[in-house]
This record gives structure tokens, C-alpha cells and sequence, in this order.
């Protein structure tokens, strides 16, 4: 049985549910981002016990297949963006598409009307978000900062980084209290 959990956006989040179904004694089989697989299907009582588990803890149990979809979407760009070391070789929408096994017309469609932004604004501001993030950390210049996150030179993440934050790369890291946003806040 597969579960999806919103608001499930790192390894802590992660770990977080992991220690809460081996309380309830759920036979896990698998933990990623958004996403549960367990070896047996819930009971209603289970599910209801989980999903008031889950909320205590800020996540949510997803059950309708919309929501569903939109949180997988979500966690295959917070992932592709914050935990993937390597650079994407395929276009988004190509790898949201096999990795989905949906036309990307349709995710794009669905995603847009349910959360009133386009999956590609979603996709840049995860990727402000990282910038940012290595920005505070101040141990990449900017030109290495555009390489690991793709942009194909340092003006068009200087571009895509004003228009989003209102500032440029060089004037973020100057402020004394840098305006960085948690990931499941974007």
C-alpha cells in the first residue's frame, strides 16, 4: 500500500514518520519524500490514527488522487533541486513525465489549477531557494552556484534571482538577515 504525505520535504521529515509508523507498528518497506510504501493495506481506524499522527507533526495523509499528484510532483522537484548532486541531462517536464508516467500537459494543467502557479515558477523558485541557500553558505562562487543549478551563465540566475527576490545575488549576501524561506512554505 502506497501513502502520500504532504508537506514531507526532507530526511528529517522523513525520519519523523519512519519513528511514528514503527510506533504503530506499520510494516514499512519504503520512506521517501511524500511517499510511504507499507507491505499491507491500513484499516480505516489505522488510517485515521496516522493521518491525526501525521498532523500533530505538521504533515498531512493525502487521499484524494489530486493532492496526491500534486505532492509527488512537489517532492520530484524539491528533490531534483536540493538533494541531486548531479545536473539534469532531461528537461523538466520530460523528467517529471517519466518519472510520473503522465503527458506533461496534463501534470501542468492540474498542477497550475490547483496551486494558481505554473510547475515551471514552482521549479525557479526552488531553484532561488537553493541559490540562496549556497549563497549564506558563501563556499561557491556564483558562476559554480549557476553551473549546479543549470543556469546556462551567471546573468540569467542574476536575472531569475532579482526578478524573484528583488535582489541581486551579490546584494542577498550582503544583508545582514538573509530572507531564505522553508521549503514547504514555496
Amino acid at each position: 500500500m502506497k501513502l502520500y504525505i504532504k508537506n514531507m520535504v526532507c530526511g528529517r521529515c522523513e525520519v519523523a514518520v519512519k519513528v511514528e509508523l514503527e510506533k504503530m507498528e506499520l510494516p514499512v518497506i519504503s520512506i521517501k519524500l511524500g511517499e510511504v510504501e507499507l507491505s499491507r493495506e491500513l484499516s480505516e481506524g489505522e488510517i485515521k490514527s496516522l493521518a491525526n499522527t501525521l498532523t500533530s507533526l505538521g504533515f498531512e495523509l493525502l487521499q484524494e488522487e489530486t493532492s496526491k499528484m500534486i505532492e509527488q510532483i512537489k517532492n520530484l522537484v524539491i528533490d531534483l533541486v536540493h538533494y541531486r548532486n548531479e545536473k539534469i541531462k532531461i528537461n523538466l517536464s520530460t523528467y517529471l513525465s517519466e518519472n510520473l508516467r503522465q503527458d506533461y500537459s496534463a501534470l501542468s494543467k492540474l498542477f497550475s489549477e490547483s496551486e494558481g502557479i505554473t510547475i515551471e515558477h514552482y521549479f525557479i523558485a526552488q531553484k532561488i531557494e537553493k541559490a540562496k541557500e549556497l549563497l549564506v553558505y558563501n563556499e561557491l562562487t556564483l558562476s559554480e552556484i549557476a553551473i549546479q543549478l543549470n543556469y546556462s551563465n551567471v546573468a540569467h540566475l542574476s536575472n531569475q534571482f532579482k526578478k524573484v527576490t528583488g535582489f541581486t545575488p551579490t546584494h542577498f549576501k550582503k544583508l545582514k538577515e538573509n530572507t531564505r524561506k522553508q521549503i514547504d512554505s514555496l
